[in-house]
């Protein structure tokens, strides 16, 4: 082995290379075990158990398919897996990501390609980036404040102002182990793609 190691090995005995992930190497298994390993908000939130990356992209696709009622399943499954990449490179809260700049954004969105060609998906529309950005702010409001212990204000400063959640959406925001948001992740995405 030459030079540092870049890879990481997946519990099911998959090797990813971080710097040049490929397609091969990656598992829906492997993301929705990681997701639910992965704390939000660095952990800093309430409840009995972290509110984990799994259960945020739950919320973030309940909150899209509300903005957006009859997105086929190919846009839900991009919300599913907007933040799929940190299954193996952590959650990083948005003023580190800042600070540490262009080096993490070119892993992730390696990451994130080869996510994608994994599943068969077509990179997203600009619209569709819209609708993940938007569904994620929004998110990341209702988590700040019920979860990070955010102001009302404080939160409104930072991701804008509120915009209400669909029915059912509110019930997300209760931190689940992560046994449960594993296996509801893992559920979700097989609804979203009966055929993979």
């Amino acid at each position: 082995m030459s030079g540092p190691r870049a890879w990481q090995r997946m519990l099911s005995g998959r090797r990813l290379d971080l710097l040049d992930p490929s397609p091969r190497d990656i598992e829906i298994a492997d993301i929705a075990h990681g997701l639910a390993r992965v704390a939000r908000w660095n952990g800093q939130t309430a409840g009995p158990h972290v509110f984990c990356v799994a259960q945020h992209s739950l919320l973030v696709e309940a909150i899209g398919a509300g903005l957006e009622p009859g997105l086929r399943p190919a846009a839900r499954l991009e919300l599913l897996l907007h933040d799929a990449p940190e299954y193996v490179i952590g959650d990083l809260i948005s003023p580190f990501k800042a600070a540490i700049g262009d080096s993490y954004k070119t892993v992730e969105h390696r990451l994130l390609a080869a996510i994608r060609a994994r599943f068969d998906l077509p990179a997203p529309a600009p619209e569709e980036v819209d609708l993940i950005k938007r569904a994620d702010g929004i998110a990341a409001y209702w988590e700040a404040i019920h979860l990070a212990g955010f102001t009302p204000d404080e939160a409104t400063e930072i991701f804008g102002d509120p915009v209400p959640l669909p029915d059912g959406a509110a019930a997300l925001l209760v931190p689940w182990a992560a046994d449960t948001a594993q296996a509801r992740f893992h559920a979700r995405f097989h609804a979203l793609t009966p055929e993979t």
